[in-house]
C-alpha cells in the first residue's frame, strides 16, 4: 500500500511539474513596438477621437494546453497619453480627465481567463484608473504564436473593452454620445 501511495504521489508531482513547465511567462514587446494600448471615444457623436498611451509595460502567463490558468498584468504611464494634438493631450492629462499629476499610472491585473475554445476568451480583472478600481471584462482573440527569426518564441493577442468614464470618477461633460470609452489592446509577448 505504501508503494502505491508513493507511486501516486510521484505521478501527481510529475504531472504538476509537466503542467507547470508548459506555462510560460511572456513580456510585452514594447521595445520593438509590437504592443499597443489604444482608445477611442466619440466626439460629439459625429466622429471618433483615437489616441494611445506611448509608455506601458506588462507581462502574461500563458499555457496553450491550459489557457484557463493564464494571467495578465499591465501598468500604463498615463502621462504618455497621445491623441496627436498637443493642446487636447494637455487637457486630457489635466484635472478634467486623467489628472496625471495625482494619478500617473493605471493598472490592470487579471482575475480570470475564460477560453471559448475557438481562439476567443473573456479576460476579467481589476482596472485601476484615476484612483478608482473596478472590475472589467476584455474580449480577447488569440492572433497566433510561434518561433521568431531571432531564436525566441512569441504569442500575440488582441482585446477590446469599453467602460463609462464616470465609473472611474471622470465626469467631465462631453455630451451624451461621449460617455463611454473603448480600449483596443494589441499585445505581442516574448517568452522569457
Amino acid at each position: 500500500m505504501k508503494k502505491i501511495a508513493t507511486f501516486l504521489f510521484a505521478a501527481l508531482v510529475a504531472g504538476s511539474i509537466s503542467t507547470t513547465a508548459n506555462a510560460a511567462e511572456y513580456k510585452f514587446d514594447t521595445k520593438g513596438a509590437h504592443a499597443f494600448v489604444q482608445f477611442r471615444i466619440k466626439h460629439l457623436g459625429y466622429s471618433w477621437l483615437y489616441g494611445r498611451f506611448d509608455k506601458f509595460d506588462g507581462n502574461f502567463v500563458y499555457d496553450e494546453a491550459k489557457p484557463e490558468a493564464s494571467s495578465v498584468q499591465v501598468t500604463v504611464d498615463t502621462t504618455s497619453l497621445n491623441s496627436n494634438h498637443a493642446e487636447r493631450d494637455k487637457h486630457l492629462r489635466g484635472k478634467d480627465f486623467l489628472n496625471v499629476a495625482d494619478f500617473p499610472t493605471a493598472t490592470f491585473k487579471s482575475t480570470s481567463f475564460e477560453p471559448n475554445g475557438d481562439g476567443k476568451a473573456l479576460l476579467k480583472g481589476d482596472l485601476t484608473l484615476h484612483g478608482v478600481t473596478k472590475p472589467i471584462t476584455i474580449d480577447v482573440t488569440e492572433i497566433g504564436g510561434g518561433q521568431d527569426p531571432w531564436g525566441g518564441y512569441r504569442q500575440g493577442f488582441t482585446g477590446t473593452t469599453e467602460f463609462k468614464l464616470k465609473d472611474f470618477g471622470i465626469d467631465y461633460d462631453l455630451g451624451p454620445a461621449s460617455q463611454t470609452v473603448e480600449m483596443i489592446l494589441d499585445v505581442e509577448g516574448i517568452r522569457q
